[in-house]
């Protein structure tokens, strides 16, 4: 009698404890949904009204509602030795799975506040052009990796120090298979401490066939897009490796470069004649140099090219602006012409550098100079019909 009113009892102890054990898990989930149904969307208000913009990522992102998720699990946790003193094969299951869940819903957590943390440097006008997003891929394989070998030691009943012994004598195995993504980490950092690179750079690398604006780095690849359109991706290692041309200091200068030459045929360089003298003597620009009978017609037509280059709208005279001879050759007297258009997009600088070298290449003839050319097959018909 006295055994039966005992088993009674401890059922009734029983279904007390499982009845508890539903009414907290119930109400720490009804936190949890009146948490993330009613106050995050309070806090965003309040988040936005405020000066500072760092609480908007934060508060929009799903930082808010992992770190809300953890509100059931570490209640049951906390309870779970109150509700059941007396320690038994269930009790220890429901403990470990609880722990594992609150690991991947902590490591959920931080992951996305890292992810918030990369959309604020974004828009930060220092870290805004760095390539950053690498190293946040980086923390949050770190994160992973973490959070694996918790639950890994969960499992088996092995604390962290003595899994990350056991993984020390694993580093150069895991060196071997994550070699890549480590000397990208590497190069990325390199990239980012010594601002080699910046997405929406323009870069170029013949080697690989990469010419075009830099999209994306990560950790493991950079993503360009070529001028072409078509796409190219390249480890991030080979960029500290080997080199590369970056345009960037092209875009925040006051020009872009064009570096053009003509052959100029030897034999059509000579001294002004009278008539040419006096014709070009009342010219603006004849009027700051010397002329006389010994002046040279290539002279002549340099200064008056020259001049034409500083009076168009569209190149930047502050630049270096000249005109310069080249080694002669057998081909002729290359003259470079060497200037900087105030346009850096690539259709209006190529507009302005073709209108020049027309311009140039139209006015020869005045000044009794050819181009030099080899002849044709056409050249050759006609000098045998005359």
């Amino acid at each position: 009698m006295i055994e039966q009113h005992a088993a009674n009892i401890m059922d009734m102890n029983t279904h007390m404890r499982i009845v508890m054990t539903c009414a907290v898990v119930v109400i720490a989930y009804l936190v949890d949904f009146l948490c993330c149904k009613l106050l995050i969307p309070v806090i965003r208000k309040v988040a936005v009204k405020t000066a500072f913009k760092w609480d908007n990522y934060i508060t929009n992102g799903k930082v808010l509602h992992n770190a809300f998720h953890l509100i059931p699990p570490i209640t049951f946790q906390a309870t779970l030795p109150l509700l059941f003193p007396e320690e038994s094969q269930w009790t220890a299951l429901i403990s470990k799975a609880l722990y594992i869940y609150i690991i991947i819903v902590f490591c959920r957590l931080i992951c996305e506040f890292i992810t918030s943390l990369y959309a604020i440097s974004s828009e930060s006008d220092v870290l805004r052009n760095k390539p950053m997003k690498g190293i946040y891929q980086l923390l949050k394989v770190v994160v992973v990796c973490v959070g694996v070998i918790l639950i890994i030691g969960a499992l088996i009943n092995k604390d962290f120090t003595a899994l990350l012994t056991g993984l020390g004598a694993m580093a150069t195995v895991l060196m071997l298979v994550f070699k890549d993504t480590i000397l990208g980490v590497v190069a990325g950092v390199q990239l980012s401490a010594h601002d080699m690179l910046r997405p929406g750079d323009w870069i170029a690398l013949e080697k690989y066939g990469v010419d075009g604006i830099v999209e994306d780095v990560t950790m493991n690849t950079v993503k360009v897009r070529n001028w072409d359109k078509t796409i190219t991706t390249i480890p991030p290692y080979i960029l500290v490796s080997d080199s590369f041309k970056n345009w960037r200091g092209m875009w925040e200068s006051g020009g872009r470069r064009v570096a053009r030459s003509i052959r100029i045929d030897m034999n059509s360089i000579r001294f002004c004649t009278p008539e040419e003298i006096g014709r070009f003597a009342a010219e603006p620009w004849a009027k700051r140099m010397t002329i006389s009978e010994k002046t040279v017609n290539l002279k002549l037509f340099r200064a008056t090219t020259e001049d034409y280059l500083r009076s168009l709208s569209g190149i930047n005279s502050d630049l270096m602006l000249m005109i310069r001879q080249l080694e002669p050759t057998s081909e002729g007297l290359p003259l470079q012409f060497y200037f900087f258009t105030a346009a850096k997009d690539w259709v209006p600088h190529e507009h302005l550098a073709a209108e020049v070298m027309e311009h140039v290449i139209a006015s020869l003839p005045l000044f009794g100079l050819r181009i030099y050319q080899k002849p044709s097959g056409l050249d050759l018909e006609r000098a045998s019909l005359s």
